[in-house]
């Protein structure tokens, strides 16, 4: 079958090969078994598979060991004679195309996105900040859109953060109001991502989506690997990251409907740390990713030790199941055996939950969909073996395969264009600016109480010779009184002065004859 991959087949030379036909591909899948039980090879051979069907392949490596899928694998004997044991036909060794990235950019071209790309949900997601606190990163990206603000970076939410708390009253009434804390938390939680290194995955230029769905000179598809050594230990940000690319994938591509085979195949390893603590919108918004981004052509493989790890809204949408040995060594692992046994069309040759516990390395239960997108019965296969070398590459061998990349140089240099962080400076400059800077000669009032000074000086005889000093800013004069001149405010002082004096006088005469009488 020209659209069809072969994962495995049955110990027994009788028994049916299992196909996986690229046309239900996209219905997506379950990768499931303890550690140590081959899941990796699986989803290396799995890779093979499309990318020689000419389905590109994205795939997160968190161990390392994907990378070998670059390089030309060895013909060993047990590899050999597995090969022959499956059917697989012409068995030989060969490398495969493959694009490497790392949102760091050091095991791999860059792959960056903007503030705005990301939006609230999966920002406050990252930051694991309160409902309130997302309602405030709401506010801001809200203020900044329809203020023409570009959020590209962390410090232009940074900037745009810290003008929403200093402009709360003035924006209170089409915002909402904005408290001090919550936005003092939502800064503090962007400091520690910057301590993660986020700052290297915000920004421009950011991931051309057309990018990672490319096919070489020969027809094959490119397997894109993921770098997630390092991004694995950032579980927020690695779960974030790929459910952001999901997003994109389901956001930006056109409806397909049913294709001979798919646009993209995207396996998420450890998929664990997407559903671990998520809020229940989050789980809705994986939810409905995976239902409707079927119709664009793209096919979701989560990749996980225990089927029990995906919620089940989601893991009811997985039609295609490999599922390796499971270890029931508590109640737990008892519960998931027994769960991950059910899930499966039964075979009445099969007692599911007990071949569960008893597959050696390399052994899987398989179930795809078949003709119609029926499942078929779950079967117990030997997994093929795949063509490419099984293990890590040399840093020498990455930075051979990088430099011939068809995206060398395109993402490598960061742009920094104006946006919401330069803008918002400007604007904090020019009020400065204006505030501090005294008026120019002729152009203002003088102030009155300076001027007054500066003429009753000369005109008493206690002038400096000094130059009188410049005028301060003018003040405003209350409303309703005019402002009085030069000369009201001479003959005021001066009779103010008067009555002081006359009245010092009148005092003291009143005091010696009050004082006068009391003697007498």
């Amino acid at each position: 079958m020209d659209n069809a991959l072969l994962i495995g087949k049955g110990p027994n030379a009788n028994d049916p090969q299992q196909w996986l036909l690229a046309q239900y591909a996209n219905r997506h899948g379950l990768v499931a078994g303890a550690t140590g039980t081959g899941k990796t090879v699986t989803l290396q051979a799995l890779a093979e598979g499309f990318s020689d069907l000419g389905v590109p392949v994205f795939a997160a490596d968190v161990k390392g060991d994907l990378s070998g899928i670059s390089q030309s694998g060895s013909l060993k004997p047990k590899l050999s004679e597995r090969a022959q044991t499956v059917g697989l036909e012409g068995y030989s060794v060969q490398a495969y195309p493959v694009v490497f990235w790392d949102v760091f950019g050091t095991s791999g071209h860059p792959i960056r996105a903007t503030i705005s790309e990301m939006g609230p949900l999966l920002i406050a997601r990252l930051l694991d900040v309160s409902d309130v606190q997302e309602a405030v990163l709401s506010l801001v990206f809200k203020y900044c859109d329809d203020n023409g603000l570009l959020l590209l970076d962390l410090k232009d939410l940074k900037s745009a953060l810290s003008y929403v708390a200093q402009n709360a009253k003035s924006l209170g009434a089409d915002y909402g109001l904005v408290t001090s804390a919550s936005v003092g938390a939502i800064q503090r939680a962007l400091i520690q991502l910057e301590a993660d290194g986020a700052e290297h995955f915000f920004g421009e230029p950011a991931l051309d989506l057309n990018d990672l769905m490319r096919t070489d000179l020969s027809g094959k598809g490119v397997v894109n690997v993921l770098a997630a050594d390092v991004l694995y230990q950032k579980p927020q940000l690695y779960a974030t990251f790929l459910l952001w690319l999901l997003s994109e994938l389901f956001e930006k591509l056109p409806e397909a409907g049913d294709l001979d085979k798919p646009k993209l195949v995207f396996f998420f390893d450890e998929a664990h740390l997407l559903f671990n603590d998520a809020p229940k919108a989050l789980v809705q918004k994986v939810e409905q990713v995976v239902r409707l981004i079927r119709s664009k052509g793209v096919g979701i493989y989560f990749v996980t030790q225990n089927p029990l790890d995906v919620p089940d809204s989601v893991l009811g949408q997985l039609g295609n199941r490999v599922q390796h040995a499971l270890r029931a060594f508590t109640p737990r692992d008892q519960k998931a055996v027994n769960a991950a046994a059910e899930t499966f069309r039964a075979n009445p040759k099969l007692n599911v939950s007990e071949a569960i516990q008893q597959l050696g390395v390399g052994e899987a239960l398989v179930s795809t969909l078949g003709d119609g997108g029926v499942p078929n019965i779950v079967e117990r296969v030997l997994v093929r073996p795949p063509r490419s070398r099984i293990g890590a590459i040399t840093p020498e061998e990455r930075k051979t395969v990088m430099s011939r990349s068809p995206v060398a140089g395109k993402y490598e240099q960061m742009v920094d264009r104006e946006s919401a962080y330069e803008k918002l400076n400007g604007r904090a400059q020019a009020s400065a600016s204006s505030n501090a800077a005294p008026p120019a000669a002729g152009n203002a009032p003088a102030d009155a109480d300076s001027l007054w000074h500066q003429q009753a000086e000369a005109a008493w005889g206690h002038g400096s010779a000094q130059p009188a000093p410049a005028p301060a800013p003018a003040r405003e004069a209350p409303r309703g009184r005019q402002q009085q001149t030069v000369l009201d405010a001479a003959l005021k002082s001066a009779a103010r002065s008067v009555a002081s004096t006359v009245g010092r006088q009148l005092g003291q005469q009143l005091l010696r004859g009050l004082l006068g009488s009391i003697k007498r």
